[in-house]
């Protein structure tokens, strides 16, 4: 344990105190927007369809946009690309409010929902970036780069538990306007201050510039630029794999969302849905920081197999359970491979793409996470409410047997001019006799 506490404060003092609180804040809002843009269109508008259509515009345009503003971060640094989005976020989501308070119709809700995905900061894969950035930069060892990924990882976690419980508690005592004010808050300040904190330029594209006559002119840098749309580096296969992963990750989340919300209704105790959700992300974020205890010689690839098959084994009770006692111990126990998997899923992105991607890379595996969610949520709430909560739960089950197909399916690979040279990908079918993948 003090191993695991000196490696963490390592990365800690990488940061300084100020960058994990104002990065933590800053990514609430995300957290906060979804849960807390259908609650409010559903009490100002009393149709939960309409509260689901703006919803579900808010979602995509996230999924849309997110991998988008991690490419104009890493183009043009976090600074400016996070403080626009952060304003821009800011009014959008303080329209949506005003809009559904002056009980607006429901395209223009959408439309503004559709704004509000759109703007989305991304603060918590930026924040990934930048954090592997400055602990590489200090010439850590790879333990403490996946202790940087595991925190950031599990500041999602948190993020996304006390995000949805902050709107419930805001709409049960004032009104669940109240907490997307807040979120619209926390992103014109937290956010702000995340994009102008001192480490924002350790990604930042190096930028020349040149005396002419007329003063100084970023010459250089519009030929970088130029050079880098032309000559940008691709992204290797097994990184599409690993997005495709991190998609099946979310529509499990949505799929044990839509199943605890139909089994605690069924049960006759539905303000227990929230509280078991907590629950499975608390344990979660325990695993998340925990994976420091690993030891080195397991690698990612073998890391991302195990989590695999946590998934799918922990998984598999959520279709027999009846009761409330049983629902929190299975879940509880699920929560176990969440947070694992989603480190690893990020630690071996960061391994194989190239650092001109990076942020970009980050951002659309949140995209993935939040596409994935979003569908299954749509697919798997629809199931419940025909076949019972166990078929929602089915999704989640299905979802976790796919992620296991993949882990099993794509080797990884150390390219061997360096052992610590970013990792290359094949299919299985394609390994030859006789190798092995490390770890």
């Amino acid at each position: 344990m003090t191993a695991v506490l000196a490696t963490y404060r390592t990365v800690l003092a990488t940061t300084g105190p100020v960058l994990p609180a104002v990065s933590f804040l800053g990514r609430l809002p995300t957290a906060m927007c979804q849960l807390g843009s259908v609650l409010l269109v559903t009490e100002t508008s009393g149709s939960l369809a309409t509260a689901g259509v703006a919803g579900g515009a808010l979602a995509a345009g996230q999924t849309v946009a997110g991998p988008l503003i991690g490419r104009l971060a890493d183009r043009h640094g976090q600074r400016p690309v996070v403080l626009t989005a952060c304003w821009a976020n800011a009014l959008a989501v303080t329209a949506l409010v005003l809009a559904a308070l002056a009980h607006m119709a429901t395209l223009p809700l959408a439309l503004l929902g559709l704004l509000a995905g759109l703007t989305v900061p991304q603060v918590g894969p930026l924040a990934r970036t930048r954090l592997v950035a400055l602990v590489r930069r200090s010439g850590a060892d790879e333990r403490t780069v996946n202790a940087a990924l595991s925190w950031e990882g599990t500041l999602d976690e948190v993020s996304f538990v006390l995000g949805p419980a902050l709107v419930g508690v805001a709409a049960a005592v004032a009104h669940p306007a109240v907490a997307l004010a807040l979120a619209a808050l926390l992103l014109a300040t937290c956010g702000s201050a995340f994009a102008l904190h001192r480490t924002a330029g350790v990604t930042a594209p190096e930028v020349r510039t040149v005396r002419t006559g007329r003063g100084r002119r970023h010459a250089e840098a519009r030929e970088r630029r130029r050079t880098a749309r032309r000559d940008r580096p691709r992204i290797p296969a097994g990184a599409h794999a690993l997005r495709v992963s991190m998609a099946l990750q979310g529509a499990m989340f949505g799929a044990s969302q839509a199943g605890i919300t139909a089994l605690t209704e069924r049960l006759g105790a539905p303000g227990h849905a929230g509280l078991v959700y907590a629950a499975m992300g608390v344990m979660s974020a325990v695993a998340g920081l925990s994976l420091v205890l690993v030891p080195a010689r397991i690698g990612l690839p073998a890391r991302w197999r195990a989590a695999a098959v946590g998934l799918t084994v922990l998984s598999v009770p959520l279709l027999f359970v009846g009761s409330l006692g049983a629902l929190y111990a299975v879940v509880v126990v699920l929560g176990v491979a969440f947070a694992p998997h989603l480190i690893t899923i990020f630690a071996l992105t960061e391994r194989l793409v190239p650092a001109r991607r990076m942020a970009e890379s980050m951002a659309f595996l949140t995209s993935s996470v939040v596409g994935g969610q979003a569908l299954a949520l749509a697919l798997s709430g629809r199931l419940a409410e025909s076949y019972g909560p166990s078929a929602a739960f089915a999704v989640a089950v299905a979802a976790a047997v796919l992620v296991l197909c993949l882990a099993l399916t794509v080797r990884f690979r150390t390219r061997p001019e360096s052992a610590d040279a970013p990792l290359s990908v094949r299919p299985a079918a394609e390994a030859p006799s006789g190798s092995a993948p490390p770890g």
